[in-house]
């Protein structure tokens, strides 16, 4: 039996709890792409780019580790967890997988190039009032709302 989901309002107000705990427990805020470069620098130390997260803690891995756990026991308890892949009528799951991908090595490339990552400039900086992460909260919603029609007419 599948169960609604969440209310919005409560799922933020958690968000806002967990962000508060990682600051009061771990000292830091949360963000998903540094546990990301954790890793690839155990793979290629010699990138200047991954050399700083040489240095890091396992805090990262334990932070994502988290995430990917909560999201399977979020699934499991819900009655969603199950084996498919969720696509549209008319692409095919080898096409959906790949544009995921190249969506995912995208976001990735951009989060390097921004040294840090959406979920983290949006939560971390906003808790801490920084002006940037609230300027580009602002243009990334405003950008989505004016491209959003064009998404759907280009897909239809």
């Amino acid at each position: 039996m599948t169960r609604p989901y969440s209310n919005p309002y409560a799922a933020g107000a958690a968000i806002g709890v967990v962000l508060l705990a990682s600051f009061a427990f771990a000292g830091r805020g949360v963000g998903a792409s540094g546990a990301f470069a954790w890793a690839a620098a155990r793979v290629a130390p010699v990138s200047p780019y991954f050399q700083r997260y040489l240095a890091a803690d396992v805090w990262l891995v334990v932070e994502i580790a988290g995430v990917i756990l909560g999201a399977f026991l979020s699934a499991f308890l819900a009655g969603r967890l199950r084996r498919d892949v969720e696509r549209g009528p008319r692409i095919s799951i080898r096409a959906r997988i790949a544009t995921a991908f190249a969506g995912g090595a995208a976001m990735g490339i951009g989060a390097a190039l921004a040294h840090g990552c959406t979920s983290g400039l949006a939560l971390t900086g906003g808790a801490l009032m920084s002006v940037g992460s609230w300027a580009f909260m602002f243009a990334m919603f405003a950008v989505a709302l004016a491209l959003a029609p064009l998404m759907r007419w280009a897909w239809r």
